[in-house]
């Protein structure tokens, strides 16, 4: 097998057919992700840690865990107060896992 620096490839490769790993990797992957937006959110609004928090009326060391790729515990209600602060939306969309197809209703 060639040599590759594909993270996604890599990985596919270490867990192979373990359904119960690819959905670990799964569930940290979109934590990682919540983690960014928020991170990234934050940033373009030009607002540190605690000056977010306040607007939210909660303490700087919860936006520090929200903004933590290993934090579990996002929830839609502080994420909809974020989006209110920072004066943006939430979407969320449901797409077709791999190997499924997607579902058209009629």
């Amino acid at each position: 097998m060639a040599k590759t620096r594909d993270a996604i490839r890599i990985l596919d490769d270490v867990t192979g057919d373990d359904e119960e790993l690819q959905q670990m990797i799964a569930e940290e992957t979109v934590n990682t992700e919540v983690a960014r937006l928020i991170y990234e959110a934050r940033k373009r609004a030009g607002l540190t840690q605690t000056e977010l928090a306040e607007l939210i009326g909660s303490k700087q060391p919860v936006i520090a865990r929200l903004e933590d790729a290993d934090y579990e515990g996002h929830s839609l209600t502080m994420l909809q107060r974020i989006a209110i602060a920072l004066n943006q939306r939430i979407e969320i969309n449901f797409v077709p896992g791999e190997g499924q197809q997607e579902v058209v209703q009629k």
